[in-house]
């Protein structure tokens, strides 16, 4: 099987049996509440057919308590705002193109300025829905009321059938980051051990690159772990797990960059010289001490994974990852030794050989700093701040506008 292939298996493997997951929940909690919200609206409204509230839960249900809660607010808010804006027309226009027309620039205008995102849409939806009735105030209030029941099952729902934290599988993505960049730094170093060409730097610069996908999900697994915890009952775990994941990630991700810029360096080197002597660019010696740098980072990288994780053995870790960069600078020194003879030779291939220290050295440092002590402890943001700052915005602005006013009389 292709190398590419494996990497194939490997993700599908990891994303059906990867740990962390409930199969099942979020239909469950949507089902449920879907239910919950109908039949309670036909109890608390006079509709008999209140759909709106089922809707409503349905799209508010999400994994975590902070989409659920974030979702139902931004629901709210884009119902009552197009609401007050039909209700508001209606009162002196009827339902015509043009007033159609004015309803749903200035619904998408509020929309736009509350930073609604992706219920953007549901403000011109529910004006227009009110204004085909007359923009009467019982057909209005009934789809605040329904959109607020909705809201309110839908994390309620969640609150009662808690939902998991996403940690272990956001740990887990980091550790297979870092076996993927230990896997990458030893292959890499065994193609500079049987030789190197233009071809061989071309593979492995792209093979680098592909990197950037574990990164991103890795990331991405990261910051649903994140948001899991707020509002989570069990947040006091994600509160001391995340911030050494996060650190973890950062002094990877970094590491990674390093990776690209070495592999880019070995690259130029094969161009800066004529095509036949491409394969001869690094001798023997020097391809083998590098080697043994890479091994020594794949060595130290290799046990990042169980520092982040927070796991009893993290202290045998760390002195393994602390091993690995001695031994990685010790070789680099090295190295820098031979290249600086063959630059004497040669003051014009320095530059090639200056940066590929330079990444070797920021990859020691990134390394380091994956496994050190967090900083500062992990805090959630509050909820929907942007929509929070935009409200905010408006109202200082029609209170100066008012000032203005009032000084001008």
């Amino acid at each position: 099987m292709s190398p590419h292939g494996s990497d194939i298996v490997r993700q599908m493997r990891a994303a059906l049996f990867r740990r962390g997951r409930r199969p099942g929940l979020r239909t469950a909690k949507t089902t449920l509440a879907a239910v919950l919200s109908f039949v309670l609206a036909q109890q608390l409204l006079s509709s008999s057919q209140p759909v709106l509230a089922p809707l409503t839960a349905l799209l508010v249900v999400q994994l975590t308590m902070y989409e659920t809660v974030a979702s139902g607010l931004q629901r709210v808010a884009s119902v009552v705002a197009g609401v007050l804006i039909a209700v508001g027309f209606a009162t002196w226009v009827g339902l015509t193109w043009w007033s159609l027309g004015f309803v749903v620039a200035a619904s998408l205008i509020t929309g736009r300025l509350l930073h609604l995102g992706d219920h953007l849409l549901e403000v011109p939806i529910s004006a227009m829905l009110v204004l085909a009735v007359g923009g009467a105030e019982g057909p209005a209030l009934d789809r605040v009321y329904e959109t607020l029941i909705g809201a309110a099952v839908g994390v309620v729902v969640n609150v009662v059938i808690a939902a998991p934290l996403y940690v272990q599988p956001a740990s887990d993505a980091i550790g297979e980051l870092a076996e993927r960049m230990a896997q990458f730094l030893r292959a890499l170093a065994d193609q500079l051990g049987e030789g190197w060409s233009r071809e061989s730097a071309d593979r492995m610069l792209n093979e680098a690159r592909r990197l950037g996908n574990e990164v991103a999900h890795a990331d991405r697994t990261l910051a649903r772990a994140q948001d899991s915890a707020r509002f989570n009952p069990r947040v006091a775990e994600a509160r001391e797990a995340l911030p050494r994941l996060r650190t973890g990630l950062t002094g990877l991700e970094h590491a990674y960059v390093t990776i690209r810029t070495l592999c880019r360096s070995l690259l130029d080197r094969t161009y800066f010289v004529p095509s036949e002597q491409a394969e001869t660019v690094y001798d023997a010696q020097v391809r083998d001490v590098l080697g043994h740098v890479l091994k020594a980072a794949a060595d130290a990288i290799e046990h990042v994974s169980v520092v982040t994780a927070g796991l009893e053995s993290q202290d045998v870790a760390r002195t393994e990852v602390n091993r690995g960069l001695s031994e990685l600078h010790r070789r680099r020194d090295r190295l820098a030794e031979l290249l600086h003879e063959e630059s004497s030779a040669d003051r014009a291939a320095w530059a090639q050989h200056g940066a590929l220290l330079a990444a070797l050295d920021r990859m020691r440092v990134e390394i380091e700093a994956a496994v050190r002590a967090p900083e500062h402890g992990w805090r959630p943001p509050p909820v929907i701040e942007r929509q929070r700052q935009a409200i905010s915005q408006i109202i200082t602005a029609t209170r100066k506008s008012a000032e203005r006013r009032r000084r001008r009389s």
